[in-house]
């Protein structure tokens, strides 16, 4: 069981940056694929990005590929999402996830946290 908690959303200008964390519990955080999705209001949550246990391989969407960065530490039980050069349209809830493998699809993760709120005016 991995019970995850998000942190660091808010409120942002066009082309700033924040950094989100997703703190785990249990003892088996090292062992699972961590991944980043949102979902903006009305719209279906959507792949945002995800990295391996072992923080060697990171995979993105294409809509962040170059913007965002996704890092763990499996030390602090924390995975990271780094945005930057934020858009308007990255405005959503942040929701990270944890799974035995990586998919892009939502349903495949197996725990999920509460979810932080993005917001990007122009």
């Amino acid at each position: 069981q991995v019970q995850l908690v998000e942190s660091g959303g808010g409120l942002v200008l066009a082309g700033g940056s924040l950094r989100l964390s997703c703190a785990a519990s249990g003892r088996t955080f090292s062992s699972y694929a961590m991944g980043w999705f949102r979902q903006a209001p009305e719209k279906e949550r959507v792949f945002v990005g995800a990295i391996d246990w072992s923080g060697g391989y990171t995979t993105y969407a294409d809509s962040v590929k170059g913007r965002f960065t996704i890092s763990r530490d499996n030390a602090k039980n924390t995975v990271y999402l780094q945005m930057n050069s934020l858009k308007p349209e990255d405005t959503a809830v942040y929701y990270c996830a944890a799974a035995t493998v990586i998919t892009p699809i939502p349903k495949f993760w197996a725990y999920w946290g509460q979810g932080t709120q993005v917001t990007v005016s122009s």
